[in-house]
């Protein structure tokens, strides 16, 4: 079910809805804004395949969903994409993981082949997002490279996102799925919620491999908003994995049935990658 915005909260709060139909709102000096698409046609996906140099996709990619937040006077803009995050896995390749003896016929061309993988069919990603700079003659390809991303010590205050604001905007945007030959999941997703006070949004590549490994790559982003200083988004990448061997040898189930949910597994999977950053937007070009 889609969730719909009030309209005189979101103005009480200083802001206003995205007109023609868009999802999304304009809020002390952002434009944020999601859309969700249906899968590739066959023939966009072709081209993907040329592009990306594989034939190896995940199943299912929305590739025309997107999630966009864009600081106005400046033009930095952050967004979430499939393509960006393909790009990610074909270009930072990790070892194949183990295939589950139930789902082997996928990855044979006859049968009882051997099964040789040369690529990292769960489309494990490190893509934590994408940031372009727009000015009125379009895309400032040298303003990529003026703003970048820097480690900090600052984390985010995870019981102010608690507070009870009333939420002004929230969607989910689904950018790629695969089932695995009904042998686990690989998902690619980003949440977002505006609140009077800050936009706060979770990028979140999901991994099960039934019975091999469970894989969780969360990145966080939050940017408070201000009158009088320049915005400072922080942003929290973590990355947690772990075998199903090392969980039940501390006392967990092994039966894939038990973890569905990955907000309820994620702690006992071990971080294997941890880190802050900060990128300061300047108030205009």
């Amino acid at each position: 079910m889609q969730w719909e915005a009030d309209e005189k909260e979101v103005k009480a709060a200083g802001g206003e809805l995205l007109p023609d139909g868009r999802r999304g709102l304009r809020i002390h000096g952002w434009e944020i804004e999601s859309t969700n698409r249906s899968c590739l046609t066959s023939l966009n996906l072709q081209s993907w395949e040329e592009k990306l140099e594989t034939s190896h996709l995940p199943e299912m990619i929305f590739g025309d969903s997107t999630l966009v937040l864009k600081h106005i006077s400046s033009g930095t803009k952050i967004h979430f994409n499939a393509f960006d995050a393909l790009v990610g896995w074909k270009n930072d390749p990790l070892p194949p993981v183990e295939v589950p003896a139930a789902a082997q016929w996928k990855f044979r061309s006859k049968p009882f082949e051997q099964i040789i993988l040369d690529y990292d069919y769960t489309f494990t990603t490190p893509y934590s997002g994408s940031e372009t700079v727009e000015t009125s003659g379009g895309v400032d390809s040298e303003g990529n490279n003026r703003y970048k991303w820097e480690d900090c010590e600052e984390q985010i205050n995870v019981a102010a996102l608690t507070s009870k604001e009333p939420i002004l905007f929230y969607d989910e945007v689904v950018l790629y799925e695969d089932e695995l030959a009904d042998n686990g999941v690989s998902l690619l997703t980003v949440k977002v919620r505006v609140m009077p006070s800050y936009w706060f949004l979770l990028l979140r590549f999901w991994l099960r491999v039934d019975g091999v490994l469970m894989r969780l790559r969360d990145t966080r982003v939050v940017c408070n908003f201000s009158e009088n200083t320049k915005p400072v988004i922080l942003r929290d990448v973590s990355w947690r994995e772990a075998t199903f061997k090392a969980l039940a040898s501390k006392g967990y189930p092994s039966d894939s049935a038990s973890y569905n949910d990955p907000n309820v597994i994620s702690q006992r999977l071990p971080v294997v990658l941890h880190k802050t950053q900060k990128l300061k937007v300047p108030d205009s070009l």
